[in-house]
């Protein structure tokens, strides 16, 4: 059987690409993406990954967000007419590829194009878009492309969703059922330790949507509990300006770094509503309880009262009060770690491919039929 894989771009080795790692675990396969950036993706699997004609355009490997009008296009031109499986790894254009009759197309859905539904009108806030003439030149390109990726996900036989959240999205925009197959979390590079120091910690890229700035705001609201906030990236000098000095600020860390202060920290926090989060996940699984707000896929990684704490809504106050009865409680590290383990590679893998194998099946009972 020969099998393809589709992934929007490889430009950075998030959680996006560590599914992407584990499904060429499962099936080796031919791997398609618009865009590649050789320093990323040096040493992975992904180096030998075919790119899209936007891989050739100026300053793509970088500024290829700048080429968004392009994605579509770009997406539909891999020739995948030899395969009997295609696998897409979708959190934007990745699902509309084009396949015939005879294929299966299944797509492991991270989310729907944020800033084409979710997201819209904070794209449009925070890029000072809301009006204007280049406003309506992006309004109307972002309706074209809702409408294209509409028609695009009905391309798709069988999706996936990486959480119970991003499945009912699925639903709800494009009519479709999905399948809830967790991410894998590498658990065991994120090892235990009971040994906690008196810090909280928050790691994050430095978006607006992380909600890092309101983390940062509300510890310089508490000047008796120490932060400590790994990440960089737009947000950067925001988070610097509302910093305290019980506050320190890292900047980007490696990956060993990282896990360091996960093991150590008090308590994990984390305040984006996000898909599913696999930081909370890693946290987890160093024994380190979580803060996350209490929304998304962190209601499916988070126990509350056993793992972590919610708070309930993206504000300073709410996150205050979290904070504060976090400290009046107490949490067992291996019962948080046995939690962090549900979510090993290992069991991505198993129930990955036993739904793959369970849609070939079906597909060959229709073929069969007279």
């Amino acid at each position: 059987m020969k099998v393809a894989l589709v992934h929007d771009w490889l430009t950075t080795m998030g959680g996006a690409e560590k599914v992407l790692e584990a499904l060429l675990e499962v099936f080796p396969a031919d791997l398609f993406t618009l865009v590649k950036d050789p320093k990323a993706v040096v040493g992975t699997p992904f180096e030998k990954a075919k790119t899209s004609f936007i891989q050739r355009l100026p300053r793509a490997k970088k500024k290829y967000r700048s080429y968004l009008p392009f994605f579509p296009i770009a997406i539909e031109q891999f020739d995948l007419s030899g395969y009997d499986l295609v696998i897409s790894s979708s959190h934007a254009v990745a699902k509309g590829v084009l396949t015939h009759a005879d294929q299966l197309h299944i797509c492991y859905c991270h989310t729907p194009m944020r800033y084409a539904w979710d997201l819209y009108q904070q794209y449009l806030r925070e890029s000072k878009l809301k009006s204007g003439v280049k406003g309506v030149i992006v309004k109307v390109f972002l309706h074209y492309l809702r409408m294209w990726d509409a028609q695009a996900a009905s391309r798709v036989d069988a999706y996936v969703a990486n959480s119970h959240y991003v499945a009912r999205r699925i639903k709800k925009l494009y009519g479709e059922e999905a399948a809830v197959i967790y991410p894998p979390v590498d658990v065991d590079y994120f090892g235990f330790t009971d040994q906690k120091e008196d810090f909280y910690l928050t790691a994050s890229r430095m978006v607006p949507y992380k909600k890092i700035d309101l983390i940062v705001e509300a510890f310089s609201q508490m000047p008796d509990k120490k932060l400590v906030v790994i990440g960089d990236g737009p947000d950067m000098e925001k988070v610097k300006g509302k910093a305290k000095k019980n506050v320190e600020i890292l900047g980007y860390q490696n990956r060993e770094t990282l896990r360091s202060y996960l093991q150590k920290a008090k308590g994990f926090v984390f305040a984006a509503l996000e898909d599913f989060g696999i930081l909370p996940v890693e946290a987890q699984g160093c024994g380190t309880p979580v803060i996350a707000f209490g929304k998304g896929g962190a209601l499916e990684t988070v126990i509350e009262g056993e793992t972590g704490l919610f708070f309930r809504e993206q504000t300073v106050p709410s996150l205050i009060e979290a904070i504060e009865a976090f400290e009046r409680k107490s949490f067992d590290p291996k019962r948080i770690r046995a939690h962090a383990e549900t979510f090993r590679k290992e069991r991505f893998k198993e129930e990955f491919q036993a739904f793959v194998e369970d849609r070939l099946k079906s597909l060959e009972l229709v073929r069969d039929m007279p």
